[in-house]
């Protein structure tokens, strides 16, 4: 065989193989599956020894880190050795392939660190990985012995195995997002309040229905019935009075006529049987040729509102009575002393007339409830805050309830409480109505305990009693406006505990009660924020600190954006609104708000990923409005660092409350930001004199430099990520590169004398930032 015969079987066989490695590649849209197989075939191309493989994410930052003929303890030294992250972000910045003799000899030529992997290397071949222009990452090839070099043919070969791999992990990629995405539909839809369900139009069956469609035809089913057998024997009749069975008119004729129907109130019923209403809305989905394919419904149960309605009639019922009663004792009264025919003594007549006043003063207490309630709906409750002891107002509350007729009470108070923001009226009205409420609920010979205690950054009021106790299912709606069995047991219609609610949460508080069940009492809670001790930060001249009282509000909705925005400038705040979450992220760059409030999914955006884009800029604040209340997204919120979250829809007292109490919080951080200077080991920052000195000999600092000291200090024993000290540092829309950071911190911690290798001020976290140690002074 001529050499030109062994070229061209040589060219035959590494194409072979490059072809079954593509196949092998392209079979399998695991993602993970796919790299790993993606490497694994390319060191077998290559006849390397090792290899090593790394992949971007969006933003171009390293995603996956992947090795190939390492064992696992070798994988981890490799990413973790001293300078691995600069040796990775050149090779990642390389925009042609490369092939070096002595990669080791290359890198010490590029004045980066030295290179001392935990594997013997020597020829080194690298190439990157591009998929229509973008760079998807990149793939690295190393063999172990000294004269064993890679050449142009594993070069070449390599270049069409990376672009090979390059469209397979853009496919897997595709199908991960494309799995998510449905995912992620089909949680929505599951968890949706509102029934869905999707007919085949031809044949007359539902094809997919969602966990509420499913809950609302379980109220027509009997015993173990499945759904579908409900349509034999269901009954609808529409808004106009039309009836028809499904047994009768066949679902397929039904659907095939193509009718749009658009909120309509439709009963749903089977024989012998109990009904449901239901707000419907119907649309044909056609195919091309114009033919009615599928049919979608939406279901939502009318029952809730129903319920409402009832309720609202009785609770008109209950205050008729209760208007009518005082107002039937006046009118006698006042019918007989105008009788001229009688003969009254004084004595009569000032017992008539201290009946008069009695009723009447019912009478006023209870318009005062309903208007109290009304001014909570609108959000429109006077509430005069100023700061002031707890304790007169808890002895002032106690007097009235004992001057009632009330018993006696048992009441601890914690000594030295700091003072709180309250309006003293309002919240003696809170304490009385809880009073009250206790004493309705329990023996008389029982005991009553009113307590005040410090609560972090609140004073918490509690109520205790000995009486029957609260289901646990009743818990949660006690403070909900007019509850049945709250209007046919209380003197109040009911309203006590919703304007206790109301007056607590206009005070940036919140209210709640506990009871461990049937006859083993109750207590209701309620926290007032303390008044905290105004002490301005010291921070450095570009530091980002809040300033002004602007609030940038984010939601795609416009009615929500009015809304808040309104409700916002009523109470004195300066809302700042947008709709693009883009635009957003800006400008909490320019504006420098107080509190960002975030709508937690934007169209084509996650408000997470969004709050991270925020915090990565400052320290600031956020607040979610969302209309998704399922517990593990509000906890996924506040595990990312939310400082609260609000479910849709909300009042304004409610929304005003919230800002206020998170803005109280976040003053309260500002307070504990560092007044006095910071000290570790022989390091010492002086933040009034932006200095920093080394067992007393002055450091001299770039602004750069003592910014990081600086952001690096006041965050001592945390993270900060290389994104957060770039836009921190430099500037939120243009943050610097990692490599001007690291620069920085070589010649920073050079001035310092402090070894990277062995660090007594600062640490590096591989991959993620940098962190310093807790100093040995703190300000508390």
């Amino acid at each position: 065989m001529t050499a030109r015969d062994q070229q061209i079987q040589a060219l035959q066989d590494r194409l072979t193989r490059l072809s079954e490695a593509s196949l092998l590649i392209n079979d399998n849209l695991e993602l993970e599956d796919v790299l790993q197989k993606v490497l694994d075939s390319a060191r077998s191309l290559t006849g390397a020894h090792y290899g090593v493989m790394t992949t971007l994410d969006d933003s171009g930052q390293i995603e996956d880190f992947l090795a190939s003929g390492m064992t696992p303890g070798e994988v981890r030294q490799l990413w973790q050795m001293p300078g691995g992250i600069e040796i990775f972000d050149y090779l990642r910045t390389l925009s042609a392939p490369m092939r070096v003799s002595d990669f080791a000899e290359h890198v010490s030529s590029l004045d980066l660190p030295e290179f001392s992997p935990p594997v013997p290397t020597s020829s080194f071949l690298s190439v990157p990985m591009r998929h229509r222009g973008d760079d998807v990452g990149s793939v690295h090839m190393a063999k172990r012995e000294p004269g064993q070099e890679f050449s142009r043919e594993d070069e070449e070969t390599l270049v069409m195995f990376a672009s090979q791999a390059a469209l397979a992990i853009v496919n897997a990629r595709r199908l991960r997002d494309e799995l998510r995405a449905k995912s992620d539909l089909e949680t929505l839809i599951n968890t949706s309040p509102v029934g869905v369900v999707v007919f085949d139009a031809r044949a007359g069956l539902p094809i997919s229905f969602n966990q509420e469609a499913l809950r609302i035809v379980s109220t027509l089913l009997t015993d173990e019935e499945p759904p579908e057998s409900l349509l034999e024997v269901i009954t609808c009749r529409r808004a106009d009075g039309r009836e028809f069975s499904l047994r009768e008119w066949p679902l397929a004729e039904a659907l095939s006529s193509g009718e749009t129907v658009r909120a309509e109130e439709i009963i749903l019923s089977v024989p012998d049987g109990p009904g449901v209403t239901v707000l419907l809305n119907g649309a044909p989905i056609l195919s091309e040729p114009g033919e009615v394919e599928s049919f979608v419904v939406t279901l939502q149960d009318m029952t809730p509102l129903e319920e409402m309605e009832r309720m609202r009639a009785e609770f008109l019922g209950m205050v008729s009575h209760e208007l009518r009663i005082p107002l039937t004792s006046i009118k006698g009264s006042a019918t007989t002393m105008i009788d001229a025919a009688l003969d009254l003594y004084p004595a009569e007549v000032r017992q008539f007339a201290r009946i008069i006043v009695e009723q009447a003063d019912n009478m006023r207490e209870l318009i005062d409830d309903l208007l109290d309630v009304a001014r909570i709906k609108s959000g429109s409750l006077p509430v005069n805050l100023e700061p002031a002891e707890i304790a007169p107002i808890i002895d002032r509350a106690r007097n009235i309830f004992t001057s009632g007729g009330g018993r006696d009470l048992d009441i601890a108070i914690q000594p030295d409480l700091p003072l709180v923001m309250v309006d003293r009226r309002r919240v003696t009205q809170v304490i009385g109505n809880l009073l009250s409420n206790a004493a309705r609920h329990s023996p008389d010979s029982s005991q009553i305990r009113l307590a005040a205690a410090r609560e972090g950054l609140n004073v918490a009021i509690s109520v205790t009693d000995e009486g029957r106790g609260i289901p646990p299912e009743r818990l949660s709606g006690l403070f909900h406006k007019f509850p049945a069995e709250s209007m046919r047991q209380s003197d109040n219609a009911g309203l006590g505990l919703a304007i206790c609610r109301g007056i607590v949460e206009a005070h940036g508080g919140r209210v709640w009660a506990e009871s461990d069940g049937i006859g083993l009492g109750s207590r209701f809670t309620f926290t007032i924020p303390a008044v905290q001790d105004p002490v301005a930060p010291h921070a450095p001249a570009n530091q980002n600190t809040i300033t002004g009282d602007s609030i940038l509000v984010v939601d795609d909705d416009p009615h929500t954006l009015r809304y808040v925005r309104r409700t916002l400038s009523n109470a004195g705040y300066e809302p700042e609104v947008t709709a693009d979450p883009n635009e957003a992220v800006r400008l909490v760059g320019e504006k420098r708000p107080r509190m960002v409030m975030l709508d937690m999914m934007l169209p084509g955006h996650d408000g997470i990923d969004i709050m991270r884009d925020i915090l990565a800029i400052t320290d600031v604040p956020v607040v979610f409005l969302s209309a998704y209340g399922q517990e593990e997204m509000i906890t996924r919120a506040f595990q990312r660092g939310a400082a609260d979250y609000i479910v849709k829809p909300f009042t304004p007292t409610e929304l005003v409350a919230r800002v206020r109490a998170a803005l109280l919080r976040r003053d309260e951080s500002y307070r504990l930001e560092p007044s006095e200077p910071f000290k570790l080991g022989d390091m010492t920052i002086n933040y009034a004199e932006r200095r920093v000195s080394i067992a007393g000999r002055p450091v001299h600092t770039t602004a750069k430099e003592y910014i990081i000291l600086f952001e690096l200090s006041v965050n001592a024993g945390r993270v900060l990520t290389h994104d957060q000290l770039l836009r921190r540092v430099w500037a939120p829309d243009k943050p610097g590169k990692v490599q001007s950071l690291r620069a920085h911190m070589r010649r920073l911690r050079s001035k310092l004398d402090d070894d990277a290798k062995n660090p007594k001020y600062i640490f590096s976290d591989a991959r993620v930032g940098y962190r310093m140690a807790k100093g040995d002074t703190r300000p508390q």
